[in-house]
């Protein structure tokens, strides 16, 4: 298989599955596309791989996938234990990750991944506000029902999708107390920061 993403400071989309294939234990290959090149050089580079001229892309074989959700999905068919056993934690878990890839359009764009950046505290608007309350309350309340430490439980696809959000939180000096968290969120927030796939990912990056 081969993993086609974008540049690791940058790229949240692609640091999602690329965590997901190093913790499955799949042998893969990597190829890098250096993003925000001008006159469409970083977009012509991706559709040699990929029809969206998106990154991240999967290719294992004939097979092409340019979707990180759907890229997780097919890994997880490939190699077990990326998703809980349990049925319920599992549903709940997937629910978590499908929320993040679709929502928190403001977290979004007024926080982007940068794990170039000094880490600093910055004013962030009401809308930003409401998405940070809303995730403390769902790892809250994940980490309350399964016991921990990661949402699910162990380990699993939710947890990939929540890292760039961790690291966004670092960048831009979030304090979840602020936030509403009573609970372990805090925590989790730092274990995400610490786990082997993120540090090496972050390593690379630098």
């Amino acid at each position: 298989m081969e993993l086609v993403i974008g540049t690791k400071t940058w790229s949240t989309w692609s640091m999602r599955p690329w965590l997901v294939i190093r913790r499955s234990g799949l042998a893969f290959s990597e190829t890098l596309v250096e993003l925000r090149e001008e006159n469409g050089v970083s977009e012509a580079a991706i559709r040699v791989h990929s029809p969206s001229g998106l990154a991240p892309v999967l290719k294992d074989g004939a097979l092409t996938i340019w979707d990180s959700l759907a890229i997780c999905e097919y890994l997880a068919e490939r190699a077990p234990g990326l998703w809980p056993a349990d049925r319920t934690a599992r549903a709940l878990a997937r629910a978590a990750a499908a929320e993040m890839h679709s929502g928190f359009a403001s977290l979004r764009g007024e926080c982007p991944m940068d794990l170039a950046a000094t880490p600093r505290p910055v004013e962030l608007s009401a809308a930003t506000g409401k998405d940070i309350r809303r995730i403390v309350e769902q790892w809250n309340g994940l980490l309350a029902r399964f016991g921990g430490p990661f949402l699910a439980g162990g380990w699993s696809i939710a947890d990939a999708f929540f890292t760039p959000v961790a690291t966004r939180f670092r960048t831009y000096g979030v304090t979840l107390s602020d936030y509403g968290d009573t609970g372990p969120a805090g925590d989790y927030c730092q274990r995400l920061l610490e786990t082997p796939e993120f540090l090496e990912w972050e390593a690379a990056s630098r």
